[in-house]
């Protein structure tokens, strides 16, 4: 029933910060505030609790979890945590609390409506993270889009309509796909075991032909990459971030992409191990492009989020890259680097909208020698811009590496390749420092250094990420079981170990079996 609650805390109190409005504008944002703060509570007793199991002797994949019939068509109310998912769900109540104190004070109008539509997307990230049953993993899904296109729409700048309904296109239509693939799988299986069922761990394993398979996995993959976002389908981020309020910015890069990367790695591949390794030198492909792309861009921006938003996309290449390298050392650095994504970028967009309400722009060029009179401010972007271009000591350079590591081992020429957008971080991270912080020192700045609430939040992020960069085995160890048992789904599957075998792939006409790493 735990598990059951760590929805149904930020579902309740979304509703109970709407209807707290109307006596007091406050009262809905300490509503949310200690909603989240409840959840973030549970999540880190589950972890103190289930510790002993997670790294000991003879574990289970599967920490906690609940079941209930529900709909009688094969669909139950099951939910499940393993190490993966525990450390994600976490994740999602350290962000909605820093979401929460990024709108502390940018949010006049329609508090309590706002801070329903921000609870109620955390509700829905944090249901897809713990649903086994695949209709209810669709459900949530589909429940975290529309109320964030309100935050984009209703609360966020001047093309907020545009980049809203392009948003919602996009993710409706990669939605669309996700449906057409599941109702595909359940009736392959329904076919080949004439029982129809939407549990995960009924449908690892379904008998498919190579064709039918192939065609399966691509629509997930087309799903969950534009979640990702992976290029071609990422158009929509930057205009999102861009437009989207502070909070409303932080949950789309901390936890919105991550939906696409769980997706991947949980179902895509382990569903469909044979067609998903076949096709992995086509997404290591995306990927690596993915993170040139990304950081390339990203120096051409003068606009500070949608600056940020490029970087999350050359970031979130090296999980793609990691997922379908399909090793230990490549899944738990994709891991990491979720994790590590999700902290820094997340403070980073709470950060530039910090400027924004000081400055009522988000223009590059009308910010200039900031350290000067706000050296809190310009110390944590230090820090933040360091985390971000991967730092050794710092969380992403953990993560970044492993990735690297398991790359080279399944494929050498993606992971050199890829290992060059490393050196374009460094370029954009001190150009992003230098040219706010550390240009001419301005004449007269109005406005203030970082307040308590602000520096609070940041400090905490901070911490965080220092200690996931110097003691990750914490975080590691967490996920260690859950990783293996994802890879033993896969062991029957070809190996995408060297791709420059002589064999041909029956699918894609490239790659072949070369052994597993």
């Amino acid at each position: 029933m735990v598990l059951v609650w760590l929805f149904l805390i930020p579902l309740i109190g979304g509703l109970l910060a709407w209807l707290t409005e109307r006596y007091s504008r406050d009262a809905a944002r300490w509503v949310a505030l200690l909603a989240l703060a409840l959840q973030l509570m549970i999540v880190i007793a589950l972890w103190v609790e289930y510790w002993a199991q997670i790294v000991g002797p003879g574990q289970g994949r599967l920490l906690v979890s609940f079941i209930k019939p529900w709909i009688p068509v094969g669909i139950s109310f099951y939910l499940a945590l393993d190490g993966i998912s525990l450390l994600l769900v976490l994740l999602t109540a350290l962000l909605g609390i820093i979401a929460v104190a990024a709108s502390w004070s940018g949010v006049r109008q329609r508090t309590g409506f706002f801070y329903f539509n921000l609870l109620w997307t955390l509700a829905g990230i944090t249901g897809v993270f713990l649903a086994v049953d695949l209709f209810l993993f669709y459900l949530f899904w589909e429940l975290m889009l529309i109320p964030l296109y309100f935050l984009i729409d209703i609360w966020g700048h001047e093309r907020r309509h545009y980049a809203a309904v392009k948003f919602f296109i996009f993710t409706q239509l990669g939605g669309l796909f996700l449906l057409l693939g599941l109702l595909g799988l359940v009736f392959a299986h329904e076919t080949a075991t004439g029982k129809v069922t939407f549990n995960y761990f009924d449908l690892l394993g379904t008998s498919l032909t190579p064709l039918s398979a192939f065609w399966l996995m691509l629509g997930f993959f087309v799903a969950f990459a534009v979640k990702l976002p992976a290029a071609p389908v990422h158009t929509w981020l930057p205009d999102a971030h861009t437009q989207a309020p502070a909070a409303g910015s932080v949950v789309l890069a901390g936890l919105v992409l991550k939906v696409g990367a769980y997706g991947l790695l949980r179902l895509v591949v382990p569903l469909f191990p044979d067609a998903a390794l076949a096709f992995a030198p086509i997404a290591m492909t995306l990927a690596v492009a993915g993170i040139l792309y990304g950081a390339v861009l990203a120096l051409g921006q003068r606009d500070l989020k949608r600056l940020i938003a490029y970087t999350s996309i050359s970031h979130m290449g090296f999980v793609l890259l990691g997922i379908f390298a399909w090793n230990e050392l490549a899944l738990q650095g994709a891991l990491i680097v979720m994790l590590a994504h999700g902290l820094s970028t997340g403070a980073l967009f709470a950060l530039a909208g910090m400027l924004e309400e000081r400055f009522h722009s988000r223009d590059i060029e009308v910010m200039s020698g900031l350290q000067a009179v706000w050296p809190r401010m310009g110390g944590t972007a230090i820090f933040l811009a360091a985390a971000s271009l991967g730092l050794p000591g710092l969380a992403n350079f953990v993560g970044e590496f492993l990735v690297l590591l398991g790359a080279f081992r399944a494929a050498p020429v993606f992971a050199i390749v890829a290992a060059a957008g490393l050196i374009v971080s460094v370029i954009y991270s001190v150009w992003i420092v230098y040219r706010v912080f550390w240009g001419p020192p301005p004449e007269r700045r109005e406005g203030r250094d970082l307040n308590g609430r602000e520096t609070a939040m940041l400090f905490a992020v901070m911490a965080l990420i220092l200690w996931l960069g110097l003691y990750p085995q914490a975080f590691l160890s967490t996920a260690e079981p859950a990783v293996r048992g994802l890879l033993g789904l896969t062991r029957p599957a070809r190996a995408p170990a060297a791709y420059h075998s002589r064999e041909v792939n029956p699918i894609l006409g490239i790659g072949g079996e070369h052994g597993r790493p």
